[in-house]
């Protein structure tokens, strides 16, 4: 893998004006597989001005040439999938198979979607007397997590290069490859100089700043909470504009006349898939009470299904958690479970002496959670499923709405329009029903402290214009 050491920016590499660098730790071995520069604010203040002077040209320019940009560099990033899979598996530990399959071929088409939605922002409302247009709304600065790095920055970087509006990316430090490999991308198929550039460095050192920059009119941030909490406050003192899709604990519902095999085996993977480092996966599974033990007992035979270990292994199911702090923190979550009173299903803090190098964590089930527990309450990010009873709907409903997140829900019931029901009485952005998966063509994003606005879809493109009226009479 290439070691790179300065940041792409206004269509050329440049040096980084410091010598500090970050090693890119390969969590399956424990060993540094790349390094990058680490930005200081000098390296954010060019960044950002080449994004500045870009804009006026870009965002100026026509739907049908931005639409074919994207489409080229949606093209070689398909001739390059093996680079962008081995980025990913490598610095955050998906298995090569799960990350070509969801992490990055659903990333190359979802960004020609957003390739194919760039003349909606020529679209205006004609009224009498006035005139609604929409308009780019200027400079963005995208921070992206490492659970999902690529899909996650597409579900950005497709919307704010389709409207018109110019970026600058900072990529979660551990997982620096894929943006690095797209500003490659995007100098080989001819998108203009400033229109995307790449800083790569410590969110502590620099994330405030490049929230609070004035030259920027819009900050989309993934992640924490907490990070969340201190983005929103850089980026007021400039009343900018901040999209934010933040923590979760989502509620899975399965009602008592459910197909409870199909249903337990539908949420457990939903929580292993990407070794449970996802932020809307269902974690907490509220079952009735009359048929919890069996559930139980199904979900345990589930969850020790999977196969974990070596990413590159095609038989792995889990890969390693991104880090070791990452697998500290998971571990830690799992000692308070035992403490508080949660009973240990399967998985726990023992490993075998197979994966004692890697940052590793088994598939993990507690049964007899209640939502008081900090394992039921708090975003543990990990492969750990707690299992709660109830005795009715509505029981359900309230503990399944006891939450200060909001992110994402599901529902599996008898049928379709049992689970709508539901459904309709969860306070979430997104409810999965009857085993739904992930859909990039809808609106995504979270109510209550999960986040502020949207991405995906026509609602996540709607995030990056302004709305102008113009009045003829």
């Amino acid at each position: 893998m290439q070691d790179y050491s300065g940041f792409y920016i206004d269509g050329q590499w440049q040096p980084a004006s410091g010598a500090e660098r970050i090693e890119v730790i390969n969590p399956a071995t424990g060993l540094m597989c790349t390094a990058t520069p680490a930005a200081a604010q000098r390296d954010v203040d060019v960044a950002i001005t080449a994004a500045r002077q870009a804009f006026p040209a870009w965002s100026n320019s026509s739907a049908q040439t931005r639409r074919e940009l994207m489409l080229a560099a949606a093209d070689a990033m398909d001739e390059r999938v093996d680079e962008l899979v081995n980025a990913i598996s490598m610095t955050m530990g998906c298995p090569r198979h799960i990350a070509l399959e969801i992490q990055v071929q659903g990333s190359i088409a979802a960004f020609r979607n957003f390739a194919n939605l760039t003349e909606q922002v020529e679209k205006q409302e004609k009224g009498e007397g006035f005139i609604q247009v929409q308009e780019a709304i200027g400079v963005c600065v995208l921070i992206n997590p490492w659970n999902y790095p690529l899909s996650q920055l597409v579900g950005k970087l497709g919307p704010a290069l389709a409207t018109g509006c110019t970026v600058v990316a900072k990529p979660a430090e551990q997982t620096p490859l894929q943006d690095l490999i797209l500003a490659d991308i995007f100098h080989q198929v001819g998108l203009p100089a400033g229109v995307f550039n790449v800083i790569t460095g410590y969110g502590a050192n620099i994330g405030e700043y490049l929230c609070s920059h004035p030259e920027v009119d819009l900050v989309s941030f993934t992640g924490s909470t907490q990070a969340g909490i201190k983005v929103a406050q850089a980026a007021s003192t400039t009343v900018k504009r901040v999209c934010q899709e933040l923590g979760g604990k989502s509620p899975y519902i399965i009602t008592e006349d459910a197909d409870l095999p199909s249903a337990v085996r539908y949420g457990v993977e939903d929580v292993m898939i990407n070794s449970g480092q996802t932020c809307c996966a269902l974690t907490r599974m509220l079952v009735p009470a009359s048929v919890y033990e069996q559930a139980v007992q199904l979900a345990k035979a589930i969850a020790e299904e999977n196969v974990v270990g070596d990413p590159l292994d095609a038989a792995v199911s889990m890969g390693p958690l991104s880090s070791k702090t990452q697998q500290k923190k998971v571990l830690g979550y799992i000692q308070q479970g035992i403490e508080q009173g949660a009973r240990l299903v399967t998985g726990g803090a023992a490993l075998p002496a197979s994966l004692s190098v890697g940052a590793y964590v088994m598939p993990t089930i507690f049964a007899d959670v209640n939502n008081q527990m900090s394992i039921a309450r708090e975003e543990i990010f990990g492969p750990v499923l707690c299992m709660i009873p109830y005795k009715d709907e509505q029981e359900a409903l309230d503990i399944a709405n006891d939450t200060v997140f909001g992110l994402s829900s599901a529902v599996y019931a008898k049928d379709l329009s049992a689970a709508m029901n539901v459904a309709s009485k969860i306070r979430a952005g997104q409810c999965y029903l009857q085993g739904s998966y992930f859909n990039t063509d809808v609106p995504f994003g979270g109510f209550k402290q999960s986040g502020n606005g949207r991405e995906w879809g026509l609602e996540g493109l709607r995030e990056f214009v302004e709305i102008k009226s113009i009045i003829t009479q």
